[in-house]
Order: structure tokens, then sequence, then C-alpha cells
């Protein structure tokens, strides 16, 4: 088993990755298939060393081989097996047939799948579809992935957990549930979103001994981000420096009733570091809203003019957390426009965006999937159904660097792959948290930052504090003030620690 790699692909590129490596490389098939199987046992044995029987679902293709070289091996070690042929065995062909036929050395024939208990297995092993799947599930590979769901027993999940669209990680009508995914020659890029998260479980990595020269013919589609590169991006600071090295961000925002978005964005960005913190916001709202916050300076704003004088002193703008859709918000953000500075725009501010849409290279842009959709005239549920497809599509529209929030963030900047942070936990579904990721990254770029290097950073110090804040006191009721402390600790990593 490897370590997870930083590569991202599309399932149609790990297919070519397979053939490389077999027409390039002189690899048989049969023999990727038989590292696979091997592979895979492994770990079922690693993840339930005590299990004595398992049940193994193959379908018809080479996942479906995978589950039978499993089967084999695991009957040799002296496990008890039962495998079913979900789907017409007479489409079996090549590796997978002679895979099947193997089977019969060890005294294994495959049943067909007539709907059959699971409940006597210890280990169900889910070798259905992989990454081959094109449309919804259908019957009888349907029924299969219900009766694995419902068989109550840990499920190994063979290269993608089946019904799972590996690109963009939703669920195509059914999708099975697994404890535990073991991964082939690439990492999948729907494994990291949306259902994906969900479904895979524990994901494990087997690149079959590919040889590296195999994954230098092409790039990937995607970076996966480690939280644990924090230690790297964020050094030492110089014994000499001062507040004014750091940066002064500006907050933009806070109509009434909504101060509380523009004084957690503030806070956030003055907790990873930003030297001075000022907020621009309603006349009735900037005598309080530092309250217990005394460092953050609050300034009375009610007209684009008053914004002038804040604009001259700040070397970062964060206009939209708690901005509304009235006529006051939509003319700061305006005059915002109009400055050259170093610009962050998030909730309201996106809204006001979409009504007349300008396009900028110095702004990260930071939508949830709603204002994600409105910003390219289309539904919430769209955008969920290729995140990938709408980030890039908000990059070529807006320019600068997308941050996509959600399952899975997606930051799509100028140059090189959409990147995407695995950290973040459901808890983190919950009010004020995007004021608090435009902050950080806000405060990021007022340390010098380029704005995709802040996006990257920005989203991995955010997600990896909502878990910091989880495993100390749980998900549920999880608030957005509650990564403060956090925030501050990660942004001052030790050596050899995330």
């Amino acid at each position: 088993m490897n370590a997870l790699p930083r590569a991202l692909y599309r399932a149609h590129q790990v297919r070519e990755l397979d053939r490389i490596a077999m027409e390039a490389f002189g690899i048989p098939g049969s023999v990727l298939m038989e590292r696979a199987g091997a592979a895979a046992f492994d770990a079922l044995r690693g993840q339930w060393p005590q299990a004595r029987r398992i049940a193994v679902l193959c379908g018809t293709g080479n996942n479906g081989g995978d589950g039978f070289v499993l089967a084999r091996l695991a009957r040799e070690a002296g496990l008890a097996a039962d495998v079913y042929q979900v789907g017409d065995p007479a489409r079996l062909k090549g590796d997978a047939l002679a895979a099947s036929q193997r089977l019969l050395s060890v005294d294994v024939e495959a049943a067909p799948w007539r709907g059959q208990a699971l409940d006597r297995a210890d280990v169900v092993v889910d070798a259905l579809l992989g990454t081959g799947l094109s449309g919804q599930v259908a019957e009888p590979w349907r029924g299969a992935v219900a009766a694995v769901n419902a068989a109550g027993r840990p499920v190994l999940a063979l290269d993608v957990p089946s019904g799972l669209n590996a690109d963009t990680g939703q669920e195509m009508g059914v999708a099975v549930r697994a404890a535990v995914t073991i991964t082939f020659v690439g990492l999948k890029r729907g494994l990291f979103m949306e259902a994906g998260r969900e479904c895979t479980g524990r994901l494990l990595f087997d690149d079959l001994k590919l040889p590296p020269e195999v994954y230098r013919q092409g790039p990937p589609a995607a970076e996966r981000l480690d939280p644990e590169d924090l230690a790297a991006a964020l050094g030492p600071r110089p014994r000499q420096a001062h507040k004014g090295d750091f940066g002064h961000v500006l907050v933009v925002g806070g109509e009434a009733g909504l101060s509380g978005a523009a004084r957690l964005a503030a806070e956030a960005a003055a907790r990873v570091g930003a030297g001075l913190v000022s907020v621009a916001t309603r006349a009735a709202h900037a005598a309080v809203l530092n309250a217990g916050r005394p460092e953050l300076m609050c300034h009375a704003v009610e007209s684009p003019r008053d914004l002038g004088p804040l604009l001259r002193r700040a070397t970062v703008v964060v206009c939209g957390p708690g901005l509304g859709q009235g006529a006051w918000g939509r003319a700061l953000l305006g005059r915002v426009l109009e400055s050259p500075l170093p610009l962050v725009v998030d909730g309201d501010g996106l809204n006001a965006l979409a009504l007349d849409p300008v396009q900028r290279e110095d702004w990260v842009l930071t939508p949830h999937p709603g204002e994600a959709g409105r910003l390219l005239g289309m539904t919430a549920a769209e955008v969920q159904a290729d995140r990938f497809a709408a980030a890039a599509a908000l990059r070529e529209r807006y320019g600068g660097t997308v941050v996509l929030k959600g399952a899975g963030t997606l930051v799509r900047g100028p140059d090189g792959p959409t990147a995407l942070c695995p950290a973040g936990n459901p808890g983190m579904a919950s009010g004020g948290m995007g004021d608090v990721l435009a902050g950080v990254i806000g405060g990021l770029l007022a340390q010098g930052m380029a704005p995709a290097a802040a996006a990257r950073l920005g989203v991995c110090l955010h997600g990896a504090a909502g878990d910091g804040a989880a495993r100390a006191g749980g998900e549920r009721g999880l608030l957005a003030a509650d990564l403060m402390p956090w925030l501050r600790r990660l942004a001052n990593p030790r050596p050899g620690t995330p």
C-alpha cells in the first residue's frame, strides 16, 4: 500500500495510464489485475484480520476480475469465500474471464446473483462496477448495491464504490457505502467530492508497481492539497518585523442585522497574521462591532465617498461579508472595484457581481454552490453535478482565482491544475464559516501571498481549523467563531508538525 499521492485523475485518464503501462512498458493486463487483487486482499486482511468468511460481488468488467483474484487469494489463505456473479457471465472476456476461470483451481465457482443474503459474511467485497459507469445504475446492479448496503457488514470497495461517478463524486441513483475503498493506479477525483467522501470510507491507494515514467506522460486533472504542508508555507517571522510588514486588511460589509459576518471575517484576517485590520460598516455598528476584539479598527461608512481614506491606507480588501443586497452594499462594492487593491469577494458581494459581471485577475472569488449558480446563470444543482466544470467556468468568466466552497473545496487559479482541499467536516455547515474563510484568505494576501497561493493555503487553514474544532468538541453545534484559536495555532506550525 502506498501513501496517498497529490495527483487526482479523471477515470479516462487512469484508463490511459493502464494502456500506457501495458503497451509502452510491456506490463500485461493480467499482471495488473493480479496485482490489484493481491493489494485488495492485503487491504482486507489488514483492516479485518479476524475475518473468516467473505462475500465477493463481481461485475462483468475488469473490476469484477479484480474481485475474482481477491476471492481466489482469500480461499488459498484459508478463508471461506462466497462469490456472486452479477450480470450476464457471457459478457466476461479477456483478463476478467481468465480470472473467473482460475477460481475453479481453489474449488470456488461464482454463483449467479439472485439476491442471496450476505449477512453470513464478515466482510463484503464490492467488485461490481468500478470506474466504467456512464449512467444511472440499472438492474441487476442496482439491486446488488442495495443488498450490499443492507447487509449490515463492513464493505471493502475495489477502485471506486459501485454507483459513484469517479469524476464528479455524484451518486448515479444508488451507490455502495464502503468502510474502506482501495483505489488503483491513480486517485480518482470523485472520491474526494460530494457523496464520494461519504461512500468511500477510509481510502487506500496502490499504484500496482507502475513505473514512474508512466505518470510523466500527461498532467493530472487536479491536485490534492495537503494541510500538512502548512509548516512549509508559514515559516517563522523575522525578529525585526513590525506590523507594517504584514499588511492592512479592510473588510467592507455589515449591513443592518449582518454585522457579525464582517466581525468574523475581520478577526479571521487578524488571527492568521495580518498586521492591521479595519472594518468599514454601517454607522450603527461601528461603535460596537469591535466589542470584545478591540484590535479591530471600525469605521462608519454610509456612502462610497467615505471609503476613500480607508482604501488609501489598506493593502487588501475583503468585500461582501454581511454586505447585504441593497443600494448601500452595491454602492460600496462599486467603489471597491474602482480600487487597484487585491480583493476577496464573498457573500453578497458575489450576488451583486452576478448582476453586473466584471473580470479582473487580482481577486479571489469565494462562492458556495448557490452563489456560483447565480454567477453562472444556472442552478446550484447544476453546479454540484460537475463542480470541476463550474469552477473552470467561473474562472473563465470572471478571471482571478475561484474558490468553490463545499465538500471538497476547489481552488481554480490562472495557472496549473485545479486544487482540491480534502479538509473540513459537516459541522462546518453553519452560518459564518464562509466569512471566516474570506478573512483568512484576505489575511494571507495582506502578508504578501499571490492570490492563488493565498486561496490554496487559506482553504487548507480553514478546513484544518474546522477539523481541529470538531475533534475538540464534536461537529454538531460547531460555530464559525470556534475556528479562531485553531486558526492561530495552525498559522504558527511547529517544525515537523502540521
